[in-house]
């Protein structure tokens, strides 16, 4: 049996939770096209990782869909939860969508991905669970995303202001991220 992906198109999805032309939706998809073209190029430069060049497009653009459920009035945000739950609210949107696979990529996309022990240790409101990316694809996207604040838009950041605001999770997310610089980076 051969398996057809059906077509799909992630800003029809994001469309359906967010008004075109809202300074929301003007933030969610600058950051999130910026995303999606690093990480796209990140999958051609490197054949050899073989990722679903398809998929990361898809999924970085919906990566952060779970930001209007939080609250960070900065980048037009007012929803009730902590602005670390976007990716966990994402995941529960793209799961009621049908589309498991991208729904990973959201709860596991925050920092370079949180572990259990990580989730406990900084008390975060997040289920004790590990939210680690697993597949090629989720670490390229992780990746990527790290890039590109939005708050900041347009701006590529540099490895060190990457760094320094990666400390703020763990010692394991640096040492993830350093790991992805040797693996996806010329």
């Amino acid at each position: 049996m051969t398996y057809i992906r059906k077509k799909m198109n992630p800003i029809e999805i994001i469309e359906k939770y967010y008004s075109p032309g809202s300074r929301i939706y003007d933030v969610l998809l600058s950051h999130s096209k910026l995303v999606a073209e690093k990480a796209v190029k990140i999958v051609q430069n490197h054949p050899e990782l073989q990722a679903d060049e398809t998929f990361v497009w898809e999924a970085a653009l919906l990566h952060d869909i779970g930001i209007f459920g939080t609250y960070a009035p900065e980048i037009a945000c007012t929803g009730d939860l902590p602005y670390i739950c976007h990716g966990i609210f994402g995941s529960e949107l793209l799961q009621k969508e049908g589309l498991p696979r991208h729904a990973r990529v959201c709860e596991r996309h925050t920092g370079a991905g949180l572990s259990r022990e990580s989730i406990a240790a900084q008390n975060l409101p997040l289920p004790l669970r590990d939210m680690l990316p697993v597949s090629i694809e989720e670490q390229i996207i992780c990746f990527a995303d790290k890039f590109y604040s939005k708050s900041q838009p347009g701006k590529e950041l540099k490895l060190d202001k990457i760094r320094a605001k990666m400390s703020r999770y763990d010692s394991d997310s640096i040492h993830r991220f350093d790991r992805w610089c040797r693996l996806f980076l010329p």
